[in-house]
């Protein structure tokens, strides 16, 4: 199976749990690679977010505070860091600020951009990656390198009770 493939499966197995909410740019209009992989996912459980990616993590650690398991979709990862208030100030220190009181717990799917067939710019493709994994003391940061990986480290980021980051490549979508 592609890497595309394997992330259809992984969203799938997402999109059937009871808990589950997708939540991002473009997860119930079309408009970019990522949006393909969650075919299906019921629309029901995708909302379509604006441009506002810090309102958009705040949203998903109230959401789980209300029983929810959001799926955090950030189409490239150069704008996951426009949420890094939210992801670094609140998601990674609430259990410690609390005191193990809260433990938030969101999934947060972001991508490199792809470079193929186009180079998209600077700001559309880098990958911040150890950068996130310096940062984040309490979140897991998983880069998807290879298809084989991607259904086991997502079921691995449901199953866990820690927030997961998973970073994937766009430019892998096509190979096995």
């Amino acid at each position: 199976m592609t890497y595309k493939d394997e992330l259809v499966k992984a969203m799938e197995f997402l999109g059937k749990q009871e808990k589950t909410i997708f939540l991002g740019q473009s997860v119930a209009c079309t408009g970019n690679a990522i949006f393909k992989t969650l075919e299906l996912v019921p629309l029901s459980k995708r909302f379509e977010m604006p441009i506002f990616e810090d309102t958009q993590m705040g949203m998903s650690i109230g959401l789980n505070f209300e029983g929810f398991i959001p799926i955090s979709i950030f189409p490239r990862m150069d704008f996951l860091i426009t949420a890094m208030n939210q992801l670094e100030n609140h998601l990674d220190k609430i259990k410690e600020m609390s005191h193990s009181e809260f433990n938030p717990k969101v999934i947060i799917r972001t991508a490199i951009g792809s470079v193929k067939p186009l180079y998209p710019g600077i700001q559309h493709c880098s990958d911040y990656t150890f950068a996130l994994k310096t940062i984040l003391k309490n979140i897991d940061v998983v880069k998807l390198t290879n298809s084989k990986e991607i259904f086991t480290e997502y079921k691995k980021a449901f199953e866990s009770e820690r927030s997961t980051i998973l970073i994937e490549d766009s430019d892998l979508y096509d190979t096995e």
